[in-house]
């Protein structure tokens, strides 16, 4: 009992509050139609490493946009007092919920990393369908909004599409990892965090991915070296065609 209490706490204190650390910039292009630039004063996110912050962390690394950590989350402008949140220092806007989050980095990067439009609409379907319909899949609530247990520990239809979907692409746009695979990775990768008993063999090609994103350069520096290489060795044994290339030869 002390230790399901003890995971619902960790695990709800991760889904009340987000975010990590981000490297500081003085200066930014803004990126407009027009190709025009201007001197950029970024923005600041209120958020802590224990949260859903490094999701955003990550997502300002691989966008390359400015981004400087609130030093004082007393003055946290979200509504409801949550993290992770962000103020645009150049619009003063306040942006709350970490997928909106992710969709304002991605207008305010330099460039599109040359990501067509269809491409970006395709991107921002993806940030939408992991706030949305992933996370319910991922951490199953109590009606207080509890986290109590993964949908990742039995069969899943929409998982099961997705695993189709990676057959054939290295991450959801192809070859070509963006601000989706940021999203999605993110909380598919937080199970193994918290659930350390999950298998998610069934869906190999998944698992696959999730290996591939957790190996970048800037998820280590968003969610810490050390969650990384957790990660990775846990991947690495759910992996079952390097199960079956270690005794395939001897039977």
């Amino acid at each position: 009992m002390k230790c399901s209490a003890l995971l619902l706490l960790s695990i709800s204190s991760l889904f009340q509050y987000s975010e990590c650390f981000v490297p500081t910039f003085s200066k930014n292009k803004a990126f407009h139609l027009s190709k025009s630039t201007q001197l950029s004063m970024g923005v600041t996110l209120y958020g802590s490493q224990g949260s859903r912050s490094p999701l955003v962390n990550w997502g300002a690394y691989e966008l390359k946009v400015p981004l400087k950590m609130a030093p004082d989350l007393s003055s946290n402008p979200h509504p409801f007092r949550q993290i992770p949140c962000l103020v645009d220092d150049d619009s003063g806007a306040t942006v709350f919920e970490s997928g909106a989050i992710l969709l304002h980095l991605l207008d305010k990067a330099e460039d599109s990393g040359g990501l067509s439009d269809a491409d970006i609409a395709s991107v921002k379907s993806w940030v939408v369908w992991a706030n949305a319909s992933l996370d319910q899949i991922c951490f199953l609530e109590t009606p207080d909004g509890k986290v109590y247990d993964t949908g990742l520990k039995k069969p899943n239809r929409r998982i099961e599409t997705l695993n189709d979907l990676l057959a054939d692409n290295k991450y959801l746009l192809g070859d070509q990892f963006s601000l989706a695979d940021v999203a999605v990775a993110s909380y598919l990768l937080y199970v193994p965090q918290f659930f350390r008993d999950i298998d998610l063999s069934r869906w190999p090609n998944v698992v696959r991915y999730m290996k591939d994103c957790a190996s970048r350069e800037y998820y280590g520096k968003a969610f810490g070296e050390n969650v990384q290489q957790f990660l990775i060795a846990s991947l690495e044994s759910m992996d079952g065609s390097k199960k079956q290339g270690m005794f395939g030869g001897l039977f």
